[in-house]
């Protein structure tokens, strides 16, 4: 049994503030203090409605990817609204434009929680989106849902994390790739947080797992030229390549990868950003074959995600797809009602005391919140990327992964934190 499939429930963490920056390398800051205070609230949940705030980007580098989970958001909302809202009260939604820029996003979460008086935030992408935000939810006491995978090596008890943690996207693409007999990996990253940090983890896995790392090389956030960092590729004798490249910067990538002669069958990409709504925007013929490492595809079959499927297509289109990120969203909203409703509260305190064990019938199979780390169990998915531009899971977990943050199981992580 591989190490992804091991369940690690960790310890308590305690409330950690990674440094925020763009070229952040993910360190735990020093533990045992907070910059939470004992802000009051505006919340008023007096009347027949209570508000909430959807944070994405609409605009810049990222609109290609966080379209669509503000739509899932947006049903989300529409089906609990339909069926009696939240504790009795319909949910009003206070939508924000993060404009693929960090310090938007934080400026526009401090908006959303002083003045518009939101119980809760849901949203973000990138980690510098995410460390930008986290200590304004922690000096303002309120809560934000995070929806998308992420490097790790992160706890607030202000944010819930229901998308990937290290241990069950970044350590089980590894494992498929050594499980497959590579041995030397070419890393290609966008030049922030997330890459630089799940590069750190992966050099560590490597070193531990007897695999090469034959190249490192970082683009900023929406480079469009990657004809150098292809030739460095080509000429590495990699034998695959994990790519970390976020947002619309994956287009030109893989057109560049193809033009010089490259192919799936024999250098194969695994990709931890790429999802069914941005294979479109990439082009199938560019991808297909290739794979990615996600928690969800929109091709598995139960009837739960059947049944999500139809939902979201009939609200937005035959022609649209769902994604990993999306449905993340999607539970996220259906996680925080399932939370308020089991402390009959929507104090932040009483959420958060009630939040471990919570769990939701989300498309991906059963989910459910640690509420010692506010991450929740995941299946890791690894796919391939058909002709008809939908993701096949060529390899499952078999079982939810406990979320390990801090990859205290592992022990060539020891130090990394």
């Amino acid at each position: 049994m591989t190490a992804s499939r091991r369940l690690a429930r960790v310890l308590p963490a305690s409330v950690l503030i990674l440094a925020l920056g763009l070229s952040g390398c993910g360190a735990k800051a020093e533990s045992g203090s907070t910059t939470t205070s004992a802000a009051a609230s505006c919340v008023k949940t007096d009347g027949d409605a209570v508000k909430i705030g959807f944070l994405n980007s609409l605009s810049g580098t990222m609109a290609i990817s966080e379209q669509t989970v503000r739509d899932s958001l947006d049903l989300a909302a529409k089906e609990i609204n339909a069926a009696g809202g939240v504790l009795g009260k319909q949910l009003e939604i206070v939508a924000e434009d993060g404009a693929s820029e960090p310090t938007v996003f934080a400026e526009k979460a401090e908006k959303l929680i002083t003045s518009d008086c939101v119980a809760a935030v849901f949203g973000g992408w990138t980690s510098s989106s995410r460390k930008a935000m986290l200590p304004v939810f922690e000096s303002k006491n309120s809560l934000l849902f995070y929806p998308v995978q992420y490097e790790g090596l992160e706890s607030s008890k202000n944010i819930f994390y229901t998308g990937a943690t290290t241990n069950q996207q970044i350590v089980p693409g590894m494992d498929y790739l050594k499980e497959q007999g590579k041995t030397k990996v070419f890393l290609v990253g966008s030049d922030y947080v997330f890459p630089q940090t799940a590069n750190k983890i992966i050099n560590a896995y490597a070193e531990a797992n007897g695999i090469e790392i034959v190249g490192e090389e970082y683009a900023p956030m929406g480079h469009t030229d990657f004809s150098t960092i292809v030739n460095k590729l080509k000429a590495s004798g990699a034998d695959a390549v994990f790519n970390t490249l976020n947002g619309d910067s994956n287009v030109a990538f893989f057109k560049e990868y193809k033009n010089v002669g490259l192919a799936p069958d024999t250098l194969p990409v695994v990709s931890v950003s790429i999802a069914e709504e941005e294979v479109g925007g990439i082009g199938v013929d560019n991808v297909e074959g290739q794979l990615t490492a996600w928690n969800y595809y929109q091709t598995i079959d139960t009837p739960v995600n059947a049944t999500f499927v139809e939902a979201f297509k009939a609200e937005y289109g035959a022609d649209r797809v769902t994604s990993d990120p999306m449905e993340a969203a999607y539970a996220s909203l259906y996680l925080w009602k399932n939370m308020v409703e089991k402390a009959e509260s929507f104090d932040v305190a009483d959420i958060q005391g009630a939040a471990d064990g919570v769990s939701f019938d989300a498309p991906e199979g059963t989910v459910t919140i640690n509420g010692d780390n506010h991450h929740i169990a995941k299946t890791a998915l690894i796919g391939e990327i058909g002709p008809d531009g939908l993701i096949h899971t060529v390899w499952s977990s078999g079982e939810p992964i406990e979320p390990d943050p801090f990859l205290t199981g592992y022990e060539w992580a020891a130090g990394l934190s």
